[in-house]
């Protein structure tokens, strides 16, 4: 076979291995997967809910449809949340979600992928990184980096791994905030407090229960908390809206309505306690990395991000320039997508932090790119 041939058959197979072994990046919350494939864009975008048989243990339905049974199960059927702030609470079930999520982003093209991103906390403990990396082993995964979800949030937000001022994100998510600063392509300073958007869903529940005599389920919280909570003081606070649920008393159906005038109260509290985390982590801060957030402000990212009047209550507190990042609930696995197509940014991360690399094939810490 002639030079040309060679070189024609080694290009041809490089190519069709990068079709059958796909890159992809995780970004796994307590609330939402969202999976990116590599040429192929977002294919995965579901609840992190598991619906499990109360009877024999086996999972029912996993993502949307067992969103779509949330709150209604049948009595031999429960859904469960296998994340909780953002790290494993259920081993077994979050091994399932994970490995039915990335079946279902390979689409059939391949059975094996040789390389993952996968976001974590700051401050995950060594035996939360384990669970997670154990769980991306039963996918099929060959290789796996873990990325700190703040920096790759700083990236899918804009931020260069050349840039070398100080840049603050703070990515809201359901069960957890995470603020991160970041500067030359690291985490100069990061911390994570597990309260979130799913908190003020809970204060909801409970404050309705409590002071209304009426028991709710998750979903009405929520639309509550969409439709009448907000940070800042609403300007109309007489609006208001029917709930059904459950009567505490009579334990027969019910429906009250709710203003936004209840309801800002409640979810406040949980907002002044997002926002001070935030604050907090900012006083952290060494001078000149102050002096660099003084100039640029927060990036706000997550889903949380775009809940009623956040920006404008942190930038109260604050005094400083609060922006949301362009598609806040994707800029983690936006940041996840720049590393592959940028693979100095990558090398140069795992530099900084080696011990978030490893090769679930071998148990060595080579990541091909």
């Amino acid at each position: 076979m002639s030079f040309i041939s060679k070189t024609t058959a080694f290009l041809g197979m490089h190519a069709l291995r990068n079709l059958v072994s796909d890159s992809i990046a995780i970004d796994m919350g307590s609330a939402t997967t969202v999976i990116y494939v590599r040429g192929r864009g977002v294919v995965v975008d579901e609840p992190s809910l598991v619906a499990v048989s109360t009877t024999t243990g086996d999972v029912i339905a996993i993502g949307t449809e067992a969103h779509q049974l949330y709150g209604r199960e049948a009595r031999e059927v429960t859904v469960i949340a296998p994340l909780l702030s953002g790290v494993v609470a259920d081993f077994e079930r979050t091994r399932e979600m994970l490995a039915f999520f990335v079946r279902k982003a390979r689409g059939g093209l391949s059975y094996f992928s040789r390389r993952a991103l996968m976001s974590v906390l700051s401050d995950i403990t060594q035996v939360e990184r384990r669970a997670l990396l154990t769980a991306a082993e039963h996918t099929g995964i060959g290789r796996v980096c873990m990325i700190e979800e703040g920096l790759a949030a700083a990236f899918g937000a804009g931020i260069s791994v050349d840039d070398p001022h100080a840049s603050a994100i703070v990515d809201v998510g359901s069960g957890k905030t995470s603020v991160a600063i970041v500067a030359h392509g690291a985490i100069v300073h990061a911390r994570a407090t597990r309260i979130g958007g799913s908190d003020i869903n809970a204060a909801i529940i409970d404050h309705v229960r409590r002071h209304r005599g009426l028991v709710i389920g998750a979903r009405s919280a929520e639309r509550l908390k969409l439709q009448l909570a907000a940070a800042n003081m609403p300007a109309e606070l007489a609006q208001e809206i029917p709930v059904k649920g459950r009567d505490v008393l009579t334990a027969g159906p019910e429906a009250i309505d709710l203003t936004v005038g209840e309801i800002y109260p409640v979810a406040h509290e949980v907002v002044r306690k997002i926002a001070q985390g935030v604050a907090t982590t900012l006083t952290e801060l060494p001078p000149e990395v102050a002096g660099d957030v003084y100039d640029r402000g927060i990036i706000l990212t997550g889903g949380g991000a775009q809940f009623g009047t956040l920006a404008d209550h942190l930038r109260d507190l604050t005094k400083l320039p609060v922006r949301i990042a362009e598609e806040p609930r994707y800029a983690v696995v936006r940041g996840l997508e720049r590393m592959f197509d940028e693979p100095l940014w990558l090398r140069r991360v795992m530099r900084n932090d080696p011990g978030l690399l490893l090769d679930l094939e071998s148990g060595s810490s080579a990541f091909e790119i």
